[in-house]
């Protein structure tokens, strides 16, 4: 009997599937340039933010959506939870991003392109609204009465002149990347982990999305929109399909043993023998009782008697002469003893 070895093991990542590095580098490095460029492209636009800006508050009161007033009055409690919020903010969202995009291509090389492909199209697809429609954010509209904590509280990462601003376009908050960023960040890990504890991976996007709002950067609109964009994304590309990966066995507990035959050996379920060292052909020569056990090549029947007129026929073996064994007579009945006297 041999013993299959079973244990845990952790498959290593499909380095076939892995993109040359230094053309990712370049790829994900003009990715970078053109989402700077576009935003700073659909800067200017002031009037129009603000007109739309409005539209998108009295959309939201229709809407019945919270009152982002709400959420910042949570972090408006301390002084400290509020300056925390606004470094999450300013320093979370991009490097969260690379970091998860590197260890992807470390150890997840199919789930790494899938991902950047879908970062790729969100962002884009975001690009491509902040021209369209430009939006100022609550922490600039008066009707919305709310505190532009990172100006007050600080760090913050906008210009004092939202117009003039050359690092960042303060008009492009419809729709949120910081919020889709941090949810595709969220469902990549999802997917390509295993771990029972990857739903927790979800507390990014839900703590990034209380920033965004409690900080007045963003609308709840601004969210929604991009979790539509983000569903988009996912339908139109599909996640890589999952390879097997064996189970592990419990801790202190052996696997169960996967038994092989030996060489030679044959099963058999009905009047077939199993042999080692030897197979016997069954065709007239059947043991007696319709079942073969094999130990060293013999075979037993019921009483170890071979039935009446039957034939056997020893194994046509490589090198040995092949004799027929004579038929054996019927067996006379047994005699039996009675009082002494024999019939």
């Amino acid at each position: 009997m041999i013993h299959a070895r079973s244990g845990p093991v952790d498959p290593e990542p499909d380095i076939s599937v892995r993109p040359p590095l230094v053309r990712e580098l370049f790829l994900v490095a003009g990715l970078f340039l053109v989402y700077k460029l576009g935003r700073l492209a659909a800067n200017g636009h002031v009037e129009e933010a603000f007109r739309n800006a409005g539209h998108v508050w009295d959309l939201e009161r229709v809407l019945h959506l919270p009152d982002e007033g709400a959420v910042q009055g949570l972090l408006l409690h301390g002084h400290t939870l509020v300056q925390a919020a606004n470094t999450y903010y300013a320093t979370v969202h991009f490097p969260a991003t690379l970091v998860f995009l590197v260890w992807l291509y470390l150890r997840r090389p199919r789930h790494y392109v899938w991902s950047r492909r879908v970062l790729a199209v969100l962002t884009g697809a975001a690009l491509a609204l902040h021209l369209l429609f430009p939006l100022a954010p609550p922490r600039m509209l008066p009707a919305a009465d709310l505190v532009d904590t990172g100006r007050v509280y600080g760090p913050s990462v906008y210009g004092d002149t939202p117009a003039d601003d050359s690092l960042a376009n303060q008009f492009a908050a419809m729709p949120s990347l910081h919020f889709g960023w941090a949810l595709a960040v969220a469902v990549g890990l999802v997917v390509a982990t295993r771990s029972r504890w990857r739903p927790l991976w979800l507390l990014h996007p839900l703590v990034t999305l209380l920033v965004i709002v409690g900080t007045a950067n963003h609308y709840w609109l601004d969210a929604i929109v991009v979790t539509v964009l983000l569903s988009v994304a996912y339908a139109a590309l599909r996640p890589p399909a999952r390879t097997h990966r064996p189970r592990r066995a419990p801790a202190g507990q052996a696997a169960p043993p996967a038994t092989i035959p030996a060489p030679g050996a044959y099963a058999s379920g009905t009047g077939t023998q199993v042999s080692g060292t030897g197979a016997f052909e069954a065709g007239t020569g059947m043991c007696a009782s319709g079942t073969g056990v094999s130990g060293t090549g013999a075979y037993g029947a019921g009483t170890g008697a071979y039935g009446a007129g039957e034939r056997t026929t020893r194994a046509r073996l490589p090198g040995i002469r092949t004799r027929r064994t004579p038929e054996l007579p019927a067996r006379a009945p047994r005699a039996h003893a009675r009082s002494g006297v024999r019939r």
